[in-house]
Parts: structure tokens; C-alpha cells; sequence
């Protein structure tokens, strides 16, 4: 286990901020070592992850290693404001104290802003890529002040790439097609269950040269087992049975060639031409090496079709 993983393989960082369930110090500080030392060099965190606490605990963790070797990706969107009148309450999406709130914030002062509250938690002097996260609602704002904002902070050298990051391929696409993006942040939208940015986004990127960072490949839990129970999630929230059903049968189809369905997941989405990295979220050491170990595990060439002749898998979707 001690030999780099094939390049490719993010470390996501919400789960560490507490996502679902809160996270000891020691334990998000051991799996952000294991990804370490299995060669992973690409690190994604937002502010929106546990309030800040996801920035803080990698940028600890990452203290001390050379700035130069690893990749580091944050997110602009939700300033977090101070809020000790909910402080003893519980945030809503993670498991932690709701002593901030976050403020929608897609302007150029609150891009600059969030910036440099990332770079502070973080404790380094710059950040790699920033990603416009989540701005299914504000998509005038995002586009008419903070993509200009980004745009001027890349050219002044003070980021180094700059994107956005999203649930759906749609918004996405228009961005691609309308500025002048690095990259791209996909969660849940090309994945072993659903491949519905395969059609125009995907291709756009490829002709853009906008390089695709994977996000969500299990669907946020369908397919991170082999054979998901009734409460499993997709999308965060309970999966429809019709949906659970198709995971059912991929994962059959999967067992047949002695294959786990996540690493036939992270194997599909790392496939397509346009995808640059696929991005894991990890809450512990284990899970990391676990992940490392399914990443690089070669896949029999004979899944695939047995997955399109199923019904499972689109024909013309790239696969390794």
C-alpha cells in the first residue's frame, strides 16, 4: 500500500468538516495522512464544509509538506458570518457548532473576501483553484461580478485556476460555454447510475479544454456499497426504490466479474477524456486506503458490455 495511486485520485474534504457526523481531530488528521503517503496530491475543501472546519483541518494537516507538491482547491459563494445566537445549536448539514451562518454572497468584494478567509483558515499564502460553489440561484450575480473577480485574481497570479462547482451539468455547461473557465466541478451528474452529462457537457469540455474534477461518484452513497440497503442516500436524501433497484442490479452485474461496485464507479467516471481527477469524499485512514486500493485495481474489460447488454450503462459512455 505504500506505492502512489495512479494520478487521479482527489482527497474530498467535506466529510472531514463533519458532514452527517462529526469527526475527531485524530481521525481527519490520520486520513488526510494516508492519502499522503498513497500518493494523493490533489485536496479539495470548501468553507461551506463544517463551517470552516474542513479548511482548518487540512490546512493543518497539509502544515509543513511542500506547497509546491500538492494541489489545493477551495470554493467562493457563502461567506461565513459569526452567529453567537445559534451557537449552541447544531449546523444543519454538519455535525458541528452553528457559530457562523453562511451568507449567499456571489459579488466581487465577497469573492475577494472569501478568499481571504480560505487562505487564513487554510494557513497558506495561495490556493490553487477557486470554484464558484453552488450557484444554481444567483447565476447573474456569479456570472456578472464573481467570474470577473476570479478572472482578475487568475490573471494577477493571486489563484492559480478557477472554475465552478455544482449538482447539475446544465448551469455548468453554461459556463463552459460562455467564460473563459479552467475547470469544473461535476458531483452526481456522470456517474455509474446516471451518465446525463454525457451528451453536450462533457463534450463541450473536452473541445474547450476544460478539465472535469468528478465529484459524487457513488451518488452520495448508492453506489459506495455493493448491495445498498433501504436507506441508503442518493443525492443526500433517502434513494428512490427504482433507483436502489439499478444499483442492485449493476452491483449483480459487478459480482459476476469479481468487481466491488466503487471501484467500478471511481474505474466509469475516471474513464472519460475530459475528467482529470475523481474526487473522494474520506472520513478515515482506513477508508482512504481502502479507496487507494480500488483506484488503482485494474478492471476486467468484460464489465463494461455486460453492463450496456443489461441495460445498465450507455453504449457510447468512454469506459477504460
Amino acid at each position: 500500500m505504500g506505492a502512489a495511486v495512479t494520478p487521479g485520485l482527489g482527497f474530498g474534504g467535506a466529510v472531514i468538516g463533519g458532514l452527517h457526523q462529526w469527526v475527531d481531530e485524530e481521525t481527519a488528521l490520520a486520513a488526510v495522512n494516508a492519502a499522503w503517503s498513497l500518493g494523493v496530491r490533489f485536496f479539495d475543501t470548501a468553507p461551506h464544509y463544517g463551517l470552516g472546519l474542513s479548511e482548518r483541518r487540512l490546512g493543518a494537516a497539509l502544515a509543513g509538506r511542500p506547497r509546491s507538491e500538492y494541489v489545493l482547491c477551495t470554493k467562493v459563494g457563502r461567506v461565513l458570518v459569526p452567529s453567537p445566537e445559534s451557537a449552541g445549536r447544531r449546523d444543519e448539514s454538519f455535525d458541528v457548532p452553528a457559530d457562523h451562518r453562511r451568507v449567499w454572497d456571489f459579488s466581487a468584494a465577497g469573492v475577494r473576501r472569501s478568499l481571504e478567509s480560505s487562505v487564513d483558515r487554510l494557513g497558506v499564502d495561495r490556493v490553487d483553484i477557486v470554484l464558484l460553489h453552488d450557484p444554481d440561484d444567483h447565476w447573474e450575480q456569479a456570472i456578472g461580478e464573481a467570474y470577473p473577480a476570479l478572472h482578475e485574481l487568475r490573471d494577477q497570479g493571486v489563484v492559480g485556476a478557477i472554475g465552478a462547482g455544482m449538482n447539475q451539468w446544465q448551469m455548468l455547461q453554461r459556463f463552459v460555454a460562455e467564460t473563459d473557465l479552467d475547470t469544473v466541478m461535476l458531483a452526481g451528474r456522470y456517474t455509474l447510475l446516471e451518465q446525463t452529462a454525457l451528451d453536450s457537457m462533457l463534450p463541450m469540455c473536452v473541445r474547450r479544454g476544460v478539465s472535469v474534477l468528478a465529484a459524487g461518484v457513488f451518488n452520495s452513497g448508492l453506489l459506495a456499497v455493493d448491495r445498498p440497503g433501504p436507506g441508503a442516500t442518493y443525492d443526500y436524501t433517502t434513494a428512490p426504490p427504482e433507483l436502489r433497484e439499478r444499483a442492485l442490479r449493476i452491483g449483480e452485474v459487478c459480482a459476476a466479474h469479481g468487481v466491488s461496485v466503487p471501484q467500478a464507479a471511481m474505474a466509469f467516471a475516471a474513464a472519460h477524456p475530459a475528467v482529470a481527477q475523481v474526487v473522494v469524499g474520506i472520513r478515515t485512514a482506513e477508508q482512504m486506503r481502502a479507496n487507494a486500493e480500488l483506484f488503482r485495481r485494474p478492471v476486467p474489460p468484460g464489465l463494461w458490455p455486460d453492463l450496456v447488454a443489461a441495460g445498465l450503462l450507455r453504449a457510447d459512455a468512454p469506459v477504460p
